[in-house]
């Protein structure tokens, strides 16, 4: 595995550092009126193009490509079909797109192919979550206008240049809502300071951290995964707040409902004691998207159904099915563990215990998920499996499994035939 390329910010930090100005220039130009709401959405629009044609070079088509068609879609399949139409054509595209760029991700130095990936999958939530909102009737046609008049807020949405390479998802609704009223939200700049300052501090960090990692090597090997899933963490939290300063900088720090990291979740992240808050605190806009799109839809095993399609929207490698697959069942053995545990931990010694001891696996657990999402090769993640690091997650399964059994036979003793039904 290539630590040194992944323990660097992501590709995408770069041009979203480049594009701070082109988002200042628009928030100012909208603070004087000298942009109206066309001119607004076609500067957005030609931004988005830009960016993309900077960053992917000759992939940028493979984005443009399904933007275009998501939005015929949207203007041409009646509102009933249109989520099942747009879901099952993008997600055929980004999966086609995966398999054809993942190589070049992996081998290459080129940056273009990773950046690409990343687009192409923040264009699926946009896309996704579009079509739900027209399907559930959030979102109405609007029949009184010319065809190049729907178009271009549409086009504008997917494409719009703050949110083109990252950022939390924002709805259709608040992005024109937003747009309509920027000439009316003073710039916060103070606001994306600290926000770069945060940046700042957390790259100081990473970069301490990563100084010391060669003196851990004679660490147990949990502690020497721990260090490597943290600076993984810290790069991915860098990029998360560039993404949200950018946003901010062009005014659409309103539009955003929930936010990827703030300091109240990263505070969350790297000290709870339980996976499952973790998982619904960890890049909080994409699990509430996969909540809505698959957990909150499906009739059966809907946690696992989620983090299955987690690991088919990042790209189905061997690391990231094991690795999603894993997560899944570390979160139900989270549900049941932890009332066991908090119910028998009574006095104020056996609390702080239970919390620093569960605190302490789940550090590691979710550092050994990280890791085998992160691997290259199957080699590598077969290497991750004979480790000792499988023991805990494997305890983790084997005590759910338990957990089930014995809340099981009571059912069965008590229930009539037929009716016994494991409550979750």
């Amino acid at each position: 595995m290539r630590w040194a390329d992944l323990l660097i910010l992501l590709p995408a930090a770069w041009y979203q550092l480049a594009a701070f100005l082109f988002a200042a220039l628009f928030h100012y130009l909208c603070a004087l009126g000298h942009l109206s709401l066309t001119s607004r959405y076609i500067f957005l629009l030609a931004g988005g193009c830009l960016l993309a044609g900077t960053a992917m070079g000759s992939y940028a088509t493979l984005l443009l490509i399904p933007a275009v068609s998501s939005v015929l879609m949207f203007l041409l399949v009646s509102p009933a079909y249109v989520h099942t139409w747009v879901f099952s054509l993008q997600m055929c595209w980004q999966t086609l797109c995966h398999l054809g760029l993942g190589s070049l991700v992996l081998e290459s130095q080129d940056t273009r192919p990773a950046v690409t990936l990343s687009a192409i999958m923040l264009l699926t939530q946009k896309v996704t979550s579009l079509a739900m909102d027209i399907h559930e009737g959030t979102v109405l046609p609007q029949p009184g206008q010319g065809l190049l008049q729907r178009a271009l807020p549409l086009c504008s949405y997917l494409l719009f240049f703050p949110a083109l390479l990252g950022g939390p998802l924002c709805s259709f609704s608040k992005f024109q809502a937003q747009v309509m009223s920027l000439g009316a939200v003073p710039c916060p700049l103070r606001a994306v300071g600290w926000r770069y300052l945060g940046v700042l501090v957390l790259q100081v960090l990473r970069a301490w951290l990563e100084g010391w990692l060669p003196c851990m090597q004679g660490w147990a090997s949990m502690g020497h995964m721990w260090a490597q899933a943290l600076l993984f963490r810290l790069a991915y939290y860098s990029q998360w707040v560039l993404d949200e300063a950018l946003l901010e900088a062009a005014g659409f720090g309103a539009a955003v409902e929930h936010r990827d990291l703030s300091g109240h979740d990263l505070w969350t992240l790297e000290t709870t004691h339980r996976l499952s808050v973790f998982s619904r605190t960890w890049n909080r806009s994409t699990s509430l998207w996969l909540r809505r799109l698959v957990f909150q839809r499906c009739p059966v095993q809907p946690l696992l159904a989620t983090f299955a399609f987690s690991a088919w929207w990042h790209g189905l490698r061997p690391g990231q099915i094991f690795g999603f697959l894993c997560w899944a069942i570390m979160v139900e053995a989270d549900y049941r563990i932890h009332p066991f545990l908090s119910s028998r931990a009574t006095s104020c010694v056996a609390k702080l215990l239970y919390r620093g001891t569960t605190w302490v696996f789940t550090q590691l657990i979710i550092a050994y998920i990280q890791m085998a999402v992160e691997t290259e090769s199957f080699s590598m993640l077969c290497l991750l499996w004979t480790s000792y690091n499988s023991i805990l997650p494997l305890t983790y399964g084997l005590v759910l499994l338990l957990l089930l059994l014995f809340a099981q036979k009571p059912k069965q003793n008590r229930a009539c035939p037929g009716l016994t039904r494991l409550a979750g």
